[in-house]
This record gives structure tokens, C-alpha cells and sequence, in this order.
């Protein structure tokens, strides 16, 4: 199991089973602070949740579940551009929910599960 963050009560990314599961990653930038602009954002949201699935040793590839939380249901379009983009065929599956809010202004917040190989689970 991975630590826990000083800063959250829970871990960034877990393993059981051979699969991690990654905590939602929202799309703020290193500093905290909210993602201007809709491709950048999801690409922002993306980016914070490979930095957490990488500390169980996972990589994007790994990927085969996503969940997106946005505030703009209309993000779709760019999710599914942006699937399109950083995944190869057979993609992930995929949720897509809009909520009220995010934490720290983000538009959206994406987490994940992922196989992890060299587990030994």
C-alpha cells in the first residue's frame, strides 16, 4: 500500500489484487491552482493522475478503467478527442459524469484503475 500523503488522508494510487487504483486527479497544474481552458484542463487532469498512478509503478498503457467528474458536460467532445489521442485501440472503458463542483476551481477530475505487472498479487 502506498503511503499517505501528508496533505490527504488518503493514498494517491493503492495496489490489490494486481490492479492499482488511482485517487481522483484533479485538473489543477504543480502549484495547486485550476487548469485554464478545456483541452488543458483534461490534459492537466490526466497528467496528475499518471503522477499518481506512477508511484505503485503504473504507466498510461496500464490504464484500463477511467472515471471523468467534470463541471461542463459539454467537455465530452475534448474527452473523447483526447481518448482518442493517448490511448491505442482497445481503448479503457470509461465513465463520464458531471458534478457541481471541484475542489481548488478545477473543471474536472479523473480517476482510474490500472493493471500493475511485477505486483506479486
Amino acid at each position: 500500500m502506498t503511503e499517505v500523503s501528508a496533505q490527504h488522508p488518503y493514498s494517491p494510487a493503492t495496489i490489490a489484487g494486481g490492479l492499482a487504483f488511482v485517487s481522483g486527479a484533479l485538473s489543477i497544474d504543480a502549484e495547486g491552482a485550476a487548469v485554464p481552458g478545456r483541452m488543458a484542463a483534461l490534459d492537466a487532469a490526466v497528467d496528475r493522475m499518471c503522477e499518481r498512478l506512477a508511484t505503485v509503478g503504473g504507466e498510461l498503457q496500464d490504464v484500463v478503467k477511467l472515471t471523468y467528474y467534470v463541471t461542463d458536460l459539454t467537455l465530452r467532445e475534448e474527452a473523447n478527442r483526447q481518448f482518442e489521442r493517448i490511448f491505442a485501440e482497445p481503448r479503457p472503458a470509461r465513465t463520464f459524469l458531471e458534478v457541481s463542483s471541484l475542489p481548488y476551481g478545477a473543471s474536472a477530475e479523473i480517476d482510474a484503475v490500472a493493471r500493475v505487472a511485477g505486483t506479486g498479487e
